[in-house]
């Protein structure tokens, strides 16, 4: 299964820190922000596995995506020790927001160092229950702690997330997926260049790359 963007962008004012008004206008945003975006070393890719591996595999995720979650704890594990860590493919985390708080939570992973990148990533997706769906967490507040714990500042946290120009490149991005791949829904990877949709298993996974010539 996976989630489509258009199921969670219609949840709740409190999942979207009230409305969505932490991020009004982001998605009117103008060239200028675009074109600041453009060379910043933040959206460089984040990957793992060598960069010659025989095969690239994106996943478009988003960290407010149940079925993202148990990807990354259930099957990821698996994947990194018997493909990516052997060499056999190339693993690159591409940004796709289903809402407000992935939009900021992907914000602050990108403005870590690289390195902190994949470990943030899956220590928010393995608490989403603690920092995005508890019913009275304020989901900024939990991600300034978490962020401090990777090593954060506090003035780096708000300055991160009042980067427009930064918001920009995670949504221009996600429009680059949604317009050269056909990315529609969370979790989706992309096999080389065959698109394959929703949550699998580490079989399902093996099998894919198997046939994407890997």
């Amino acid at each position: 299964m996976s989630i489509r963007r258009r199921t969670l962008l219609a949840a709740s004012p409190a999942l979207l820190l009230g409305g969505g008004a932490l991020f009004g206008g982001v998605l009117a945003a103008g060239a200028p922000a675009r074109a600041a975006a453009g060379a910043d070393p933040r959206m460089a890719d984040r990957a793992l596995g060598k960069p010659d591996a025989k095969l690239v595999v994106q996943e478009w995720f988003s960290l407010t995506c149940t079925h993202c979650a148990r990807f990354a704890q259930v099957v990821f594990p698996e994947v990194k020790q018997k493909l990516i860590d052997t060499g056999r493919i190339r693993y690159v985390f591409k940004d796709y927001p289903l809402d407000q708080v992935a939009l900021l939570a992907a914000m602050v992973a990108r403005a870590l160092p690289p390195e902190r990148y994949e470990p943030f990533v899956m220590s928010l997706l393995a608490s989403q229950d603690r920092w995005a769906f508890a019913p009275n967490a304020d989901p900024q507040a939990e991600l300034a702690k978490m962020a401090a714990l990777a090593g954060m500042s506090h003035e780096l946290f708000q300055k991160t997330i009042a980067d427009d120009g930064l918001k920009q490149a995670i949504l221009d991005e996600q429009d680059r997926g949604v317009k050269q791949f056909k990315i529609d829904s969370t979790p989706s990877f992309l096999f080389g260049s065959k698109l394959v949709t929703g949550e699998m298993d580490y079989d399902t996974f093996l099998k894919n790359v198997t046939e994407a010539g890997a």
